[in-house]
Formats: structure tokens, C-alpha cells, sequence
């Protein structure tokens, strides 16, 4: 049999496979997935080096569905070849059975595709569309580092090139020269709701990718001598990053199912009969009575990658005067953003799993510390001004087994959160760190200003993750000295992390002897009147208070709230031993630690006061970090205020003048 005869018979047995398995389901996106019958064929028994029997083999090439919906054709494929499925260390061979547990809640054919669900072959959970290629990217990246000879394959549908972060991660492609990445266009010229633009036709598509640098090959998709040809051009290594434009049918084979309203619409009972039959007759046409035998899946080219190389972690102080920083330990005083950059550069020479992402704010994040090292920089990825394209090539990073860090701006960080969550559902070992945060850089106004981040971040740290623990921790160190180990403890996690980072110079807090951890807190004073619960720059005006609630006679207790969640236990004896009197204060909006230490004190059952010191009102610029904090009603001043108010002490701001 012909090459093109036995992909045509393997296309329409996936093709069938695919229209039962969501008929059986009641629900799925057959039609797509039957837009890609040969295209799937001639990547996963053809072009794709990997094993059936071991998926998820890291130094197997690598496929990326980022249109997720079309998955029921990958599916089709793994119970055609009993390919294995289920958790990795509990292995089975996919059969036609399974296809009929589709999207069943403990099947790990799941709706969408996710690695973390029992279907390794997969290296990102897709299904919210435009992500696919930036994870493309960031696979191709970690491969280029290990010195692989590893291809990336990515599809992705026509209406999904709508998107922008398509074009981010294929400038990004470019920019790193990414050739071991082909990304695949599926233009069946429908999306959900009819036809797609013009702007999203497979000339438009092309002619966008050509003048982006790429070396385009636009072919019919049910082709397989076309699609052999473009695929055969990629393996033999093109001089520059190369894509592929397929025109295809959405509903190929099946007449009655093509054409707009079937998008996500499974036929049942007789109208699936009635498509089974028109796809079977198709079948006829183009194979005769012939089956599918010389298809041939090759291995990967090398067994394994390299082996990380972790070594002990230096210290702060060590790091310093490594790189001729002394000076800036002697003043006691430091930003957490300088000491974020510090640990970083530290990190990279005792962990080489750890790479630094940036958003064209190196200069400011301090990311510039790493990228500027000989040692280090081939582990440094400017991402330019494209946030939600370098969180998904950072979850690329972390399916390779990398450790990536992404820095940049606590407020462009919200950008990203759709990207964010779908790394979190892949279990992304990601660690995100948001620099300038809160309101305390001042000048530049609220533009500039991250405000509802810990709320959202803490939501995500309220599930849990895959690993066993919360699903996102969230840390707002206070100093440069818990910047610096909070960075390190990041790196020791297997999860996601966030890290709120500020800009100005703030006084040591702490030591080399203070140990921090997940989940933990620090104390810097006991009181038994009230106790003030903060995190981050606004530690340092709570101190300030201090002083002044002292004067009023108020023995006030601190502790600096460094980790979300946090140890509630300890928080509530902390909040007994003050009469269960409690004021959070923060530099966000609310939802945030306020709303954490509230529903910790519910949850503890005991009669506690709990009161929010959050910023209530859309901030303005202004001079200086102390104009910032008056503006919003969160400066030392107005926090003795509230707290004396809270226990029923009047403090009179501006007393009388007394005549002589």
C-alpha cells in the first residue's frame, strides 16, 4: 500500500473513532477533531519520534494541542496504537473501551487536554485558546539548553489565531531563532459562533508569518504527500523557524456534519449511524478496501536529558561580596526588588534548573544581574513586553524540568492571569515574582500600581495544587534578607509560587540566623493589647507606629505575615494573647491578607475584632512613597489612629492653641 493509501485508512479510522467516542459522550468537538485526521496521522505515525509505550518520555518530540477542543483525535490515535495512559507510575494501555468513558470524571480522557489528569503526552493543559505556541516555545528553549536533537509540534486552529499571544510567541520565535519549533496552522475556516475574518484566512495567516521571518509551507491538510513533504522539509532542519499552513475541512468526510452550527455539536443514535456510514463511504473513495500497514513510528534520537546539577545554596552575605555588593549589606538597608535580583544570580550558579524570564523591565526587577553573567545568560530569556507569552514559554521551561522565574511588574503580572491558571491546572513548577509592587512607588500613579494581585493569587493558594500542598503560594517578604531566602525556598518547591517585591530602600529586619518557611510568620514584637498583622513595605509603617501607640499607652503586638496561606493556628494564639483584638494592614486592595486573617478567625470560633487597613480608593501619583501612603490613609499616623480607635482611645490630631 501506498504512503498516501494508508494514511487516508488510518485518518478514517481515527476519524471514526472520534465521532463515537463524543456521540458515546454526549458532548465534545468531533468536527474539529475530523479537521485534523491527517494531519494527526502523519505527525504521530510518521514524523514524531516518541513511544506509545512511555508518552511522556522527556527526549521524545513533543506535540502541543493548543486547540485543545480538537483533542478526540489525539485520543483516537493513543486507542489505536494502545498507547499507555493514567498517572506515571501506574501505566495501562488505551483502549477503544476508554473512548466511551470520554469526559467522565474519573477518565483520564479529559475534556480539554491535561498532563496532570492521567495523559502524559502532553506537556500543558490547552483549552483556553492562544497559549499553545508560547509553550512550543518554551519546550523548544529547554531542549536548545540540553543540547537535544527534539522537535516541537504545535497546532493551532485559524479562529484561535485571532489571538494576540500567537503573535507574541511567534515574535519570540524568532527573536531566539527557535527552528526546532513548527507550529501548525488548522485552517478549516470556522470558529464557534460561523466563519472566521479574512483576517484569518490561510493567505492572510501566511502572508503574516512570511513578513514575521518565518519560511512558510501552505498545504492542503487531507493531503498526505503535502503533509509528508512540509513535515520531512521540517526534520531536515530548515535555515530558519518554519510554519506550516494547512487548509483543511472541518466535518472532512462527513458531509452532513460540515459547514457552520456543528461546532462542539456530537452527532447521536441515527444521525451518528448516518455520519459513521458518509464517513465510511469516503473511506471507499480514497483507499478502496485497503487498511493502514506501513506507517512507521520512530524513537527519540537520545534516552535521556542531562541531569541537574544542584549544589548548597549560597547566603546573602556570601553572594554579596561574591560579586562586590558588600556595600550594600554594610548600609542595613536594601530594596527587596536588589535582593530578589541578588538571589537570583546566586541561584543560578548552585541550581542549573533555574532560568530567569523578563519582561523588558530587567533594568528595574534587577533580572539584569543574571542576564548579564557570562555564566548565566544562556539561561536568561528577554520576553520583551509580552507578559501572557512568558508565563506559557515559562511553563514550556517547567514541563522540561526546568525552574523558571518570571519577573516583571506586579501590575502587567494581571495580564497574565488566564495563562497563569492553565500552568497551575498543567502543574507548572513556576515561580512568578511581581517587582514595584503595591502603591509605595508612587510617582507613577495607579497605572503602575498592582492592587487586586494578592486577592487573586491568595484564591489560587485556597485549592490544592497537584503536589499535595496549596495550589499557589504567595510571599510578600518585608526585607532584603527574607527577599533573599523566600527566593531560594521558591526554587526547593516543586509548585507555583508568587512573590511580591517593592521598590524602595527599606531597613533590615532581619538576619542571617532568621529562618523562613512556607506557611510561616515572624513576630517582631509582643504585645497584649491588640496585634497588627501586615507583610511587605507596609511592615516598616507598622514600626513606625509602634512608637506613637506606645506613647498612648497601647501595647501593641506585630507580626509580619510573609506567607499565604499562612500557619492559622498560630495567628489565632497570636490574636488571643491580644485580647482577640486584630488590625491587618496592606498595601492592595482588599480580598487579600485581611481576608485571610478574617476567615482564619472565623474558622478559630473564638470572639475576635478584626479590622481592615487596605487601600480603599483609586490612588493617584504622587511625590514619595510617605505622600502615597497619607493620600490612600495608610501612613504610621492614621494607622495609630485606627488602631487607638478600634480600643476606644480618642487621639486628638490637632490640639488647641493655648494663649500665653
Amino acid at each position: 500500500m501506498s504512503f498516501e493509501a494508508a494514511v487516508h485508512a488510518k485518518a478514517i479510522r481515527l476519524d471514526t473513532l472520534a465521532l463515537t467516542m463524543c456521540g458515546h459522550a454526549g458532548s465534545g468537538h468531533p468536527t474539529t477533531a475530523l479537521s485534523l485526521g491527517h494531519l494527526t496521522t502523519c505527525l504521530m505515525y510518521h514524523a514524531m519520534r516518541w513511544v506509545p509505550e512511555d508518552p511522556g518520555l522527556a527526549t521524545a518530540d513533543r506535540l502541543v494541542l493548543s486547540e485543545g477542543h480538537a483533542v478526540p483525535i489525539i485520543y483516537a490515535a493513543f486507542a489505536d496504537l494502545g498507547a499507555m495512559i493514567g498517572p506515571p507510575d501506574d501505566l495501562r494501555p488505551c483502549t477503544v473501551e476508554d473512548l466511551e468513558h470520554f469526559r467522565e470524571s474519573d477518565s483520564p480522557l479529559d475534556g480539554h487536554p491535561n498532563p496532570r489528569e492521567g495523559f502524559t503526552f502532553f506537556d500543558a493543559a490547552t483549552g483556553s485558546l492562544g497559549q499553545g505556541l508560547s509553550v512550543a516555545a518554551g519546550l523548544g528553549l529547554a531542549a536548545r539548553g540540553d543540547e537535544l536533537d527534539q522537535r516541537i509540534f504545535c497546532v493551532i486552529g485559524d479562529g484561535e489565531s485571532r489571538e494576540g499571544q500567537i503573535w507574541e510567541a511567534i515574535d519570540f520565535i524568532i527573536d531566539h531563532a527557535l527552528s526546532n519549533v513548527l507550529p501548525i496552522f488548522n485552517c478549516n475556516g470556522l470558529g464557534q459562533a460561523g466563519g472566521v475574518s479574512e483576517q484569518q484566512s490561510p493567505e492572510r495567516i501566511a502572508a503574516k508569518l512570511e513578513a514575521c521571518g518565518l519560511q512558510v509551507h501552505t498545504i492542503d491538510g487531507h493531503d498526505p504527500k503535502a503533509i509528508q513533504d512540509a513535515l520531512d522539509a521540517f526534520a531536515a532542519g530548515p535555515s530558519q523557524p518554519m510554519a506550516i499552513v494547512a487548509r483543511t475541512v472541518k466535518g472532512w468526510g462527513v458531509p452532513s456534519m460540515q459547514g457552520a452550527g456543528w461546532h462542539g455539536k456530537p452527532a447521536q443514535g441515527d444521525k451518528l449511524d448516518a455520519a459513521l456510514k458518509e464517513l465510511s463511504a469516503t473511506g471507499v473513495t480514497l483507499t478502496g478496501t485497503m487498511t493502514a500497514s506501513n506507517l512507521t513510528i520512530n524513537p527519540p534520537t537520545t534516552a535521556t536529558r542531562p541531569e541537574p546539577v544542584v549544589q548548597t545554596a549560597m547566603g546573602l552575605k556570601e553572594a554579596a561580596n561574591q560579586w562586590d555588593m558588600g556595600t550594600l549589606i554594610q548600609t542595613s538597608k536594601l530594596s527587596t526588588r536588589k535582593a530578589f535580583g541578588l538571589a537570583m544570580r546566586a541561584l543560578g550558579h548552585t541550581d542549573n534548573r533555574v532560568w530567569s524570564l523578563d519582561a523588558d523591565v530587567q533594568n528595574s526587577t534587577f533580572a539584569e544581574w543574571f542576564a548579564n553573567d557570562a555564566d548565566l545568560s544562556s539561561r536568561f530569556a528577554e520576553c520583551r513586553i509580552a507578559e501572557q507569552n512568558m508565563i506559557s514559554v515559562a511553563a514550556g521551561l517547567a514541563a522540561a524540568g526546568k525552574v523558571p522565574y518570571c519577573s516583571t511588574f506586579s501590575k502587567f503580572v494581571t495580564r497574565a492571569y488566564d495563562q497563569i491558571e492553565m500552568a497551575m491546572n498543567s502543574g507548572a513548577n513556576l515561580k512568578i515574582v511581581g517587582s514595584h509592587s503595591g502603591i509605595s512607588l508612587a510617582a507613577d500613579g495607579p497605572s503602575q500600581m498592582s492592587l487586586p494581585d494578592v486577592a487573586w493569587f491568595r484564591s489560587l493558594g485556597s485549592a490544592v495544587g497537584h503536589s499535595g500542598g496549596p495550589a499557589c503560594w504567595t510571599l510578600h517578604p518585608s526585607d532584603a534578607w527574607s527577599a533573599f531566602r523566600l527566593t531560594q525556598l521558591m526554587a526547593e518547591h516543586d509548585g507555583m509560587c508568587y512573590m511580591r517585591v517593592h521598590r524602595p530602600e527599606v531597613e533590615f529586619l532581619y538576619n542571617e540566623n532568621t529562618e523562613f518557611t512556607f506557611g510561616g510568620m515572624e513576630v517582631l514584637l509582643e504585645g497584649r493589647d491588640v496585634l497588627i498583622v501586615s507583610a511587605g513595605y507596609m511592615v516598616h509603617e507598622c514600626n513606625l507606629a509602634l512608637d506613637g501607640l506606645d506613647k498612648l499607652g497601647i501595647d501593641a503586638s506585630l507580626v509580619d505575615c510573609y506567607s499565604l496561606p499562612f500557619d492559622e493556628e498560630r495567628l489565632l494564639d497570636l490574636a488571643n494573647e491580644n485580647g482577640g483584638n486584630v488590625v491587618v494592614v496592606e498595601d492592595n486592595y482588599g480580598g487579600g491578607l485581611f481576608s485571610a486573617v478574617a476567615e482564619a478567625c472565623v474558622r478559630g470560633g473564638d470572639a475576635f475584632t478584626v479590622e481592615p487597613m487596605h487601600v480603599t480608593r483609586i490612588p493617584k501619583s504622587a511625590r514619595s512613597a510617605d505622600d502615597i501612603l497619607e493620600q490612600c490613609g495608610l501612613d504610621h499616623k492614621n494607622i495609630v489612629s485606627r488602631v487607638a480607635a478600634m480600643l476606644g482611645i480618642t487621639v486628638r490630631k490637632n490640639p488647641p492653641m493655648v494663649a500665653k
